[in-house]
């Protein structure tokens, strides 16, 4: 049998709750990226660290999430859409972690602006994985959506 890991960062924990859905329904492990600086609680400030770290293309530093991944098959990658991407946890997980070879499924939650361009990045990130189809879903997602998805990519 598959191994699967669920591995999630969430700000607001809507990525988080459908990282607990996927893992629930996926019977896989689960992972939360933990930066050992949290972001501004204030929207406003938040959203202007976010663009700058993204820019710059920074990594902050994981106080958890970065353990290894050899005996996993399929890791699902959880994050909210900021500025078309990735939170920049995620980057420091792909680019600390080990992910040759492995099966790469993205996921993300957003506001209206769908996957942006996260499973481009992703792919960029990770010439030497296979990625899936992902799935983008707004707060209100229900677990059908999840289930149908699943499915759909024969998890």
């Amino acid at each position: 049998m598959s191994k699967i890991l669920v591995v999630f960062y969430s700000f607001s924990n809507t990525t988080k709750r459908l990282a607990e859905k996927i893992a629930e329904q996926t019977e896989g492990d689960i992972r939360e990226l933990i930066p050992e600086k949290s972001y501004a609680f204030n929207y406003n400030t938040a959203t202007k660290e976010v663009r700058n770290e993204i820019e710059r293309g920074y990594c902050p530093k994981l106080l958890s999430g970065e353990e290894s991944v050899a005996s996993y098959d399929y890791i699902f990658l959880g994050t909210p859409n900021w500025f078309k991407s990735f939170a920049p946890p995620i980057l420091s997980f792909l680019r600390n972690v080990d992910l040759q070879e492995k099966t790469i499924i993205p996921f993300c939650t957003h506001g209206g602006g769908g996957f942006g361009q996260i499973e481009i990045n992703i792919a960029k990130e990770c010439p030497k994985s296979t990625i899936l189809s992902g799935f983008a879903t707004m707060s209100n997602f229900d677990k059908r959506q999840v289930t149908d998805w699943i499915e759909e990519i024969g998890i």
